[in-house]
């Protein structure tokens, strides 16, 4: 009973924390920044939407390619319209139950491909520690450029000395402070810690088998571009809007990682996407309702275009099949 309820409170907690959100930002406008925010949608260029929405295919392209270099090893090679297909399917239900895209994508291949679903699952997890490693690369670079804004909250002041010494600390003294910590951690026996180094460790391990692969450069690549395109969607949004069309690299970076860290809070980042987004775009200056404006064109442009292409990959993967079976 106990675990029914868990797992009750684990899908309608996100959609609900969602939900409130949406509300709770709409209901902090005054009539004027609603007037504002409609504006910017009415006259935004949706020609730079539609780029973004093309690179955000490119990468689900690849993503659905480079998984072929995971299962190849194992014995097998599915059609590339069902790995696409499966891909896609795993974005869309993603949206509504966190994490059961996983599940599908593996279930997909078991069906149409008579790939065990176990395997499946396993390169799955895999592809998701590649992505886990970079992302947190990416942090690490946002944190790098927010280094003068951080320096400036601590020391009440904006000087590049200070700014330099916020560098050191994060790139420098808190890495080996994270490296003597691990090690010390590692025989600890409380539940959270060993939990937390299980993941660590999992990393570390993904790290490794990553150049062990046969196609590992090949691998290394994909997901470079499938990265690369992700930060290339949210940087060509960024000129459908005046506000917007000169913000500096260190604010795209910073405002990517937001929105990207947003995606693990609620289903899709429903509600903390274009919040998060706008409170990043805010600390470089940019006026707060043009920037929650970016931020609801950027999330309602992906999420149509999942729910789009996702839907349609769940009506024609088992015709697909049929016809292959012909």
């Amino acid at each position: 009973m106990k675990k029914k309820i868990k797992k009750s409170i684990f899908l309608i907690l996100p959609i609900f924390l969602g939900v409130f959100l949406v509300w709770y930002s709409l209901s902090k406008l005054e009539p004027l920044d609603i007037e504002a925010i409609k504006t910017s949608f009415k006259t935004a260029n949706y020609w730079w939407v539609l780029v973004s929405l093309l690179l955000g295919i490119l990468s689900h392209l690849s993503r659905a390619y480079r998984w072929q270099f995971l299962l190849e090893p194992l014995g097998y090679k599915p059609k590339l319209a069902n790995s696409i297909m499966s891909v896609l399917i795993a974005y869309l239900l993603n949206l509504f139950i966190p994490r059961s895209g996983e599940f599908a994508r593996a279930a997909s291949v078991k069906k149409y491909e008579d790939i065990p679903f176990e395997k499946a699952f396993g390169t799955i997890v895999a592809e998701r520690v590649a992505d886990a490693i970079i992302l947190l690369g990416i942090i690490g670079v946002a944190f790098f450029f927010q280094a003068e804004l951080i320096s400036s909250y601590i020391f009440k002041e904006e000087t590049s000395n200070y700014s330099l010494y916020t560098k050191i600390v994060i790139f420098i003294v808190f890495p080996i402070v994270g490296f003597f910590s691990y090690n010390y951690l590692k025989k600890s026996k409380n539940v959270f810690i060993v939990k937390l180094i299980t993941f660590v460790n999992g990393l570390i391990d993904g790290a490794k088998s990553i150049f062990t692969m046969q196609k590992k450069w090949k691998f290394i690549a994909h997901t470079a571009f499938i990265w690369g395109m992700y930060i290339l969607m949210f940087y060509a949004v960024t000129f459908a809007l005046p506000e917007t069309t000169n913000l500096s690299f260190a604010a795209i970076i910073v405002g990517f990682v937001v929105g990207s860290l947003s995606m693990a809070l609620t289903n899709g980042g429903l509600g903390t996407y274009p919040l998060l987004v706008a409170g990043a775009l805010v600390l470089y200056k940019i006026d707060f309702n043009a920037a929650l404006a970016f931020g609801w064109i950027m999330w309602t442009a992906q999420t149509l275009m999942v729910i789009l292409f996702g839907s349609l990959s769940l009506i024609l993967i088992p015709i697909y099949n049929k016809y292959q079976k012909k």
